[in-house]
């Protein structure tokens, strides 16, 4: 037995559910489905739940006898000794999702900064991190990630970095292995379980800020594959770049990283390089700070 409820979704979601559960009542779903489908609806779930919210009961081998998935941003599921529980979270993340131009883009960029920002979105705290993951492709749902780096710089001004590959069961796209340098044999040998490798990503963040360009693409990505994995999504304020260097150059022909790297005399010697990114990134930030435009 399988019971989905949702608030605040599109009805399409709704339509779409319709066609594997019996609506007992508004929003409450009910039905009987293998696990690999339930799984895949869950995923279909994210991918079109817009700014509403979704938990998933479902059978489960535990003391319970049953598990459950969320998507609310006051909630957290969490293991008790093999147990499932529901942690009530003191802070509520919004969510948000992208859009298809260059100006909305924008516009979402300089919103997710405020909605993970305190009131002054530039100002960060001394300790902050920056990651960068290379993904199979953009889709959310059906992509997945192969690559995570991440740069953290302490109080005393001390670098320390993270650096991992996640196998996956499926191919490379060559188009991808060809950008990236990513192939199959690299992950093979030096790939890790998904799990393992975000579990590890968090423990390394803990509780600093994270700067990022573009940030809602990989935060929306991490953020999905927690949810699906069980662990905690990550609640770190988040300083978006982006909106930033837009306000200060406003007439650049582009704003992809390359641009502004280039823009800033910032080499990053393995574009499209997790770790290479997040470092480039992270310089950045800092070149943001000498200016007096990302005030510490």
């Amino acid at each position: 037995m399988i019971v989905v409820t949702l608030t605040k979704v599109p009805p399409s979601l709704r339509g779409d559910l319709t066609k594997w559960f019996q609506e007992i009542q508004t929003g409450v779903y009910v039905g009987t489905v293998s696990a690999r489908v339930r799984d895949k609806l869950w995923d279909r779930i994210i991918r079109d739940i817009g700014h509403g919210e979704a938990t998933m009961v479902f059978n489960a081998q535990n003391e319970f006898g049953y598990q459950f998935r969320t998507t609310r941003k006051d909630r957290e599921v969490v293991d008790f000794d093999g147990i499932p529980l529901m942690k009530r979270l003191n802070s509520v993340r919004a969510p948000v999702k992208h859009g298809f131009s260059t100006a909305a883009k924008y516009h979402k960029a300089r919103m997710y900064s405020k909605i993970r920002s305190q009131p002054n979105q530039n100002k960060l705290n001394d300790s902050f991190a920056s990651i960068d993951i290379e993904t199979t492709g953009l889709d959310v749902i059906h992509d997945k990630i192969v690559s995570v780096g991440a740069v953290k710089r302490s109080i005393n001004g001390e670098f320390q970095q993270f650096n991992a590959y996640v196998k996956i069961d499926d191919p490379m796209p060559p188009k991808i292995s060809k950008l990236t340098g990513i192939t199959n044999e690299k992950l093979n040998h030096e790939g890790r379980n998904l799990s393992e490798v975000l579990n590890e990503l968090t423990k390394f963040v803990g509780d600093d800020v994270i700067v990022g360009y573009n940030s809602s693409f990989d935060d929306e990505f991490i953020s999905a594959n927690l949810r699906r994995l069980g662990q905690p999504i990550l609640t770190n304020r988040l300083v978006d770049l982006l909106p930033i260097v837009k306000k200060h150059n406003k007439f650049l022909d582009n704003f992809k990283l390359s641009t502004i790297l280039g823009e800033y005399e910032i080499v990053n010697s393995h574009p499209h390089d997790a770790l290479s990114d997040a470092s480039a990134t992270m310089r950045l930030a800092e070149e943001l700070i000498k200016k007096g435009q990302l005030v510490i």
